[in-house]
């Protein structure tokens, strides 16, 4: 079978704006996407449309537009570590410490051994926040996400990785804590105001999913609840390439995946992949959001200097895995990052 990037060199030719438009074209994605190259972005498109029809003809205009707002979801959580390793820079957090140092009022169980480390990188052990279906995030719940995350553990501290909200939604109120501001706040002043993001809210109006059900995006707080463009994604992630959020020393700690735990670093997966047409492996920082029926997929490739953002309403969207090398998200990768192959 002939890899789908081949067949679009062989048809659209080689530039990599043009290999990532066809590719999302030929896969009849519905959503936007934007790649950046050498800090230049040079696509920023819409596909498909908003709405599912029985008809749709190839090459329609989109109805999805870079101007729409969208649920950031637990991209979300790469902000929030962000914020919190500027803080470990300027001294005012311990990787190590516990979180009641800065915490005192979490009645989590084992809070007292719970470290800052071990929130963001979630081996905290802390409850399910999505236990009962997530109740705890749909409107007008009884039991809202904080309680919930000062219930019962699922694992002793440091004992397992659990991917989960309550470790950010926690993290997100310490650093309320430690700096004595709303986390609201601390977005504005340290993120979005300095990088000029405009289009960023905690849970303003977002492209909803399809066909989901009711969900309170503010309870997500912390660890998914920001809602903005994808320009204003892309701001922030050439940001971080560029240097401006963190030194270097604490953006390599952020971005230090752990093999053990499937590389996943403190709130992003840090690892390193052959992409089809390229020669050797790529450095990928990935950072995944899903709520409801909307999804988000953030590539940075930080030795390129390469940013792909791909943002759909659509939660049957398979973008797969880039280690098994198919799927979506490989074959955008591959075009974006990688020279045309032969046909």
């Amino acid at each position: 079978m002939i890899p789908l990037i081949a067949m679009i060199a062989a048809f659209y030719g080689p530039e990599p704006a043009g290999r990532v438009a066809e590719t999302a074209d030929m896969a009849s994605f519905a959503g936007i996407v934007l790649l950046s190259e050498g800090g230049k972005v040079t696509l920023e498109k819409g596909f498909g449309t908003k709405v599912p029809q029985r008809m749709v003809r190839a090459r329609t205009p989109s109805d999805f537009l870079p101007g729409d707002s969208w649920r950031w979801a637990s991209v979300t959580k790469q902000i929030t570590a962000t914020i919190a390793m500027q803080d470990v820079a300027a001294g005012r957090l311990e990787l190590d410490a516990p979180i009641t140092r800065y915490l005192p009022a979490f009645k989590g169980a084992t809070g007292k051994r719970i470290t800052v480390g071990m929130l963001l990188g979630h081996t905290s052990g802390l409850p399910d926040s999505n236990a009962g279906d997530g109740a705890a995030f749909r409107p007008g719940a009884r039991v809202l996400p904080d309680a919930v995350c000062a219930g019962a553990v699922r694992d002793q501290p440091g004992n397992s990785f659990n991917y989960d909200n309550c470790d950010y939604i926690i993290a997100g109120r310490m650093l309320e804590a430690v700096n004595r501001k709303p986390y609201a706040q601390l977005l504005t002043e340290r993120i979005t105001k300095p990088l000029g993001m405009t289009s960023v809210r905690i849970a303003g109006p977002h492209v909803a999913g399809m066909g989901e059900a009711p969900v309170n995006l503010a309870a997500y707080g912390a660890a998914g609840a920001i809602t903005g463009t994808i320009r204003d994604l892309w701001r922030f992630d050439q940001a971080l390439i560029n240097g401006k959020l963190l030194p270097a020393t604490a953006r390599a700690k952020m971005w230090e995946g752990r093999p053990q735990y499937g590389y996943a670093a403190l709130s992003q997966w840090a690892y390193d992949v052959k992409l089809g047409g390229c020669d050797a492996s790529q450095r990928i920082i990935e950072r995944r959001g899903a709520i409801g029926g909307a999804q988000v997929r953030n590539y940075i490739l930080p030795v390129r200097n390469i940013v792909l953002i791909a943002m759909t309403n659509r939660d049957k969207t398979d973008f797969g895995e880039l280690w098994q090398s198919a799927g979506l998200g490989y074959e955008l990768l591959s075009a974006a990052a990688c020279k045309a192959v032969d046909a």
